[in-house]
């Protein structure tokens, strides 16, 4: 199962902003779609944005269009969630993942289509 590891959350205003990045470990993200998911107490966890395998296809939940944006680096084996104009129901604990089949056009927000987790890192909006 690939593994990742998740960091750069924190306690940020409303309106702020954040980086996440995704470290994948033990294998290569090159061949992979990787997507971000997240988990708020008390709720399911929910799909937030991907990026195809090639990278040239992205993908957003209607709650983070226009704030989020995803991005990868194959070189550092790394994906990015650039947070912007964060919001308090943007708290949560947030995941990597990578998709279990090629997604190389398109990616999808579905956990089903997505193997191997990290620990998450928490993102807390609050004044």
């Amino acid at each position: 199962q690939p593994q990742f590891v998740e960091s750069g959350g924190g306690l940020v205003q409303p309106g702020g902003s954040l980086r996440l990045s995704c470290t994948a470990s033990g294998f290569t993200v090159d061949y992979y779609a990787i997507a971000w998911f997240r988990q708020a107490p008390g709720k399911e966890r929910e799909g937030v944005s991907c990026i195809s395998s090639s990278g040239r296809s992205t993908n957003y939940a209607d709650s983070v269009k226009g704030r989020f944006t995803i991005s990868r680096d194959n070189g550092k084996n790394t994906v990015y969630l650039q947070m912007n104009n964060l919001k308090p129901e943007d708290t949560a604990v947030y995941y990597c993942s990578a998709g279990a089949y090629e997604m190389y056009y398109a990616c999808t927000l579905q956990e089903y289509e997505y193997d191997g987790w990290g620990q998450g890192t928490q993102v807390t909006v609050s004044s």
